[in-house]
């Protein structure tokens, strides 16, 4: 069984809700993430998406944008993402383990390459914000053949005919875009969110994630009263770049998410 669907199958039994965060590798220095991860883990993360750096990510907004440059500027290549996950399985570190960017760096390292080599580091899943569904054909063989989980997108503009179709393909989780734009910290969630679940969990028993503008503590209890997992990056990438109590702010996301209601969806 893969750590993402072990995660989650003991969630369920607990019920609880998953607190999955993101973090670019390299960044706020090229090995930071080393010390990082470890600490986000033991303040409550159940699952951490670690970013590829590149050089022009359209699905992110400025606090991520600054991030992912500055890890460029540190010289961070994907190469040296799987090294960075290859270390952090060395030293122990258990939970899932997601690469997140954006494509073309992948294809030109070869899909079926850069799969095999993430799975002998010990990454368990794959998340490409630029990637359509309908044309995740080619990656979702090869993660398969992998052992890799490949987690799509919706978004509340998607179509029933896209949600049909990522539903039907999921593995993992489906990465549910909470707000109609880029990623970043905002100040209240989307009234239109719980529509937008309702749509898709009527479709699927796959769990859902809610990303893409979750700042705060109660941010993260409304969402965990409609989602199977919260997830956190620019308000964390905010307090790592501010030298800031990293985690003390997990700590208190995962507070946040706990109370909330167990018999939600």
């Amino acid at each position: 069984m893969s750590r993402i669907r072990a995660t989650w199958e003991r969630l369920q039994a607990e019920k609880r809700r998953a607190l999955i965060l993101y973090l670019p590798v390299g960044f706020p220095e090229r090995e930071s993430l080393l010390e990082l991860v470890p600490q986000l883990v033991a303040a409550g993360a159940d699952m951490i998406e670690l970013g590829v750096p590149f050089s022009d990510p359209v699905a992110e907004g400025t606090t991520i944008q600054a991030a992912t440059q500055r890890a460029l500027r540190n010289g961070v290549s994907v190469r040296y993402c799987l090294e960075t996950v290859r270390t952090l399985r060395e030293r122990g570190i258990d939970v899932p383990l997601l690469l997140m960017g954006y494509l073309n760096p992948m294809l030109r390292y070869g899909l079926a390459q850069f799969c095999a080599d993430a799975q002998r580091a010990g990454v368990d899943g794959l998340i490409f914000p630029d990637l359509p569904p309908e044309e995740s054909d080619e990656l979702l063989a090869a993660s398969r053949a992998h052992g890799l989980e490949l987690i799509q997108f919706l978004a509340p503009t998607s179509t029933e005919a896209r949600i049909a179709h990522v539903t039907e393909h999921a593995t993992g989780f489906i990465y549910c875009v909470a707000v109609k734009g880029v990623t970043g910290a905002r100040d209240e969630v989307s009234a239109e969110l719980p529509e937008f679940m309702a749509r898709v969990r009527a479709r699927t028993k796959t769990p859902l994630a809610v990303g893409f503008g979750i700042s705060q503590p109660h941010h993260a209890h409304q969402v965990a009263q409609l989602a199977d997992g919260i997830i956190v990056g620019s308000a964390l990438i905010n307090v790592v770049a501010q030298a800031g109590d990293v985690m003390g702010f997990v700590r208190g996301l995962r507070e946040a998410i706990d109370a909330a209601p167990v018999n939600s969806p």
